[in-house]
């Protein structure tokens, strides 16, 4: 994508919206009453650790299981990208990163795709309200255009009088109520539009920032997890010796996992992330509960999804910032009134960049064919129906990993390459890619792999 200078890009950005606005307009006149409302939950850096996907035994997560109960659980569904911001930035305005540039944290998204008709954007169109709170957009990139009211997030009230860390990883209890964290205010705010009065249907968006770090959360949810019984991931200590170096690189084997296992600490930071995850789930509680509560609760669609998953030392790696499973595996559940059943549960592959088109069909707005997803409508009326598409996830230009229900296959950009079968091997720990045997396989998922690498979007300082 060609470069543009801060003048140029205004000019054709402002151009773009002009045409989309006056659209817009034309057809936001008056939605119809019976239009069905939006419930939009996204949670950050939480991975399978959840009762309802089985990620960690020692879970506690009572909400979300019960949310999960009255949805369409997407199993195995995956994150476009292992970091906040192109994950977001993908999901919200249905384009990929291979095709947007924007791969990494640092690169703002709007500048790449200044014409891009949000989620929000395009409910507005229609003659919703649009309002959002939390954690939404990453942090630094937030899109006024996006909303007709938002509620930023603000610090959390008091921090831990112990602070803990082995190097980058950050957690500590704090004293006080639940009231001291910042996502409790954004969900009293989000309750508060449920209660309100509204005049036309509406998408609301409420962003939980826990278990992002630091892991600072009430005392009770460690005491909800004792340390001594808690359960670790299984590491392989020689786990990246078939990996190709691209991978090491990703993993950093010698940083954070290192140090963790140096200060002895890796109990301490398991149930760290644990409480911060429990946390995060008695603040779904209190939303779901409002809603079920509110005169909305039979014509609102709930959509909660994770931006990816987590490392906590699988395959020698902490954080995100990685294709294998933990980066790459995170929560998309959906409720959709007249569609869905309780208790399905879909084993098939999907993205979050499949949630723009399938809300287009839910909710009966006008089809955008530019969006790089696929609806799930057929999913959520039939769990088990088939899809043939694999989820892809992408970290940094020509970097991508592909899933399809048994096999997880990896391209880097120099070529090299690995292959799971998790049917066999759900660790990843036996890279399968340099067996002749499997290139038959190899051949049929590497098909999926996108076309188009765009150049790396320009960095923030």
């Amino acid at each position: 994508m060609r470069q543009l200078n801060r003048r140029a890009f205004l000019t054709i950005a402002s151009a773009g919206a002009a045409s989309w606005a006056l659209g817009a307009r034309a057809r936001a006149q008056a939605a119809p009453k019976n239009q069905p409302n939006v419930l939009f939950i996204a949670i950050d850096d939480l991975n399978d650790w959840v009762g309802c996907l089985g990620g960690n035994p020692d879970a506690i997560t009572p909400n979300l299981d019960k949310l999960a109960e009255r949805c369409v659980n997407f199993t195995n569904a995956f994150c476009a990208a292992p970091a906040c911001n192109p994950s977001r930035a993908s999901l919200m305005t249905g384009i990929l990163p291979s095709t947007s540039g924007v791969y990494q944290n640092p690169q703002p998204w709007r500048p790449m795709m200044p014409d891009a008709v949000t989620i929000p954007q395009h409910f507005m169109a229609h003659g919703y309200r649009a309002a959002g709170g939390g954690k939404i957009y990453h942090g630094r990139f937030p899109d006024d255009a996006s909303w007709h009211e938002y509620f930023k997030r603000s610090k959390d009230a008091k921090g831990p009088a112990v602070k803990r860390n082995a190097g980058g990883i950050v957690w500590g209890a704090v004293d006080g109520g639940d009231d001291v964290i910042d996502d409790h205010r954004v969900v009293d705010w989000a309750i508060g539009e449920l209660e309100a009065k509204q005049d036309k249907p509406f998408f609301l968006a409420c962003g939980i920032y826990k278990p992002h770090m630091p892991w600072y959360v009430p005392k009770k949810y460690f005491d909800m997890h004792p340390r001594d019984k808690i359960t670790l991931p299984r590491v392989k200590e020689d786990d990246l010796d078939d990996v190709p170096q691209m991978g090491k690189d990703m993993a950093k084997p010698g940083g954070d996992h290192a140090t963790m296992l140096k200060a002895k600490a890796w109990r301490e930071a398991v149930q760290a992330y644990l409480a911060a995850s429990t946390f995060a789930d008695a603040q779904v509680g209190r939303l779901i509960a409002a809603l079920d509560k509110s005169s909305h609760a039979d014509n609102t669609i709930i959509v909660l999804w994770s931006d990816h998953g987590w490392h906590l030392g699988e395959k020698l790696h902490w954080r995100k910032f990685s294709l294998w499973e933990e980066a790459t595996h995170n929560l998309l559940m959906i409720a959709a009134p007249g569609v869905t059943k309780p208790g399905g549960r879909c084993a098939r592959p999907v993205g979050l960049i499949d949630i723009y088109p399938t809300l287009i069909d839910l909710c009966g707005l006008d089809a955008k064919p530019e969006l790089e997803g696929e609806s799930l409508l057929h999913l959520l009326k039939n769990p088990g129906a088939k899809r043939a598409r694999p989820a892809l996830t992408t970290h940094g230009r020509n970097n991508h990993t592909l899933r399809s229900e048994r096999w997880r296959y990896v391209r880097y950009s120099d070529g090299s390459e690995e292959l799971y079968d998790r049917d066999k091997d759900p660790m990843e720990w036996t890279n399968l890619a340099s067996d002749p045997a499997n290139a038959g396989i190899i051949k049929r998922l590497a098909k999926w792999l996108p076309k188009k690498n765009a150049p790396e979007a320009p960095r923030t300082r």
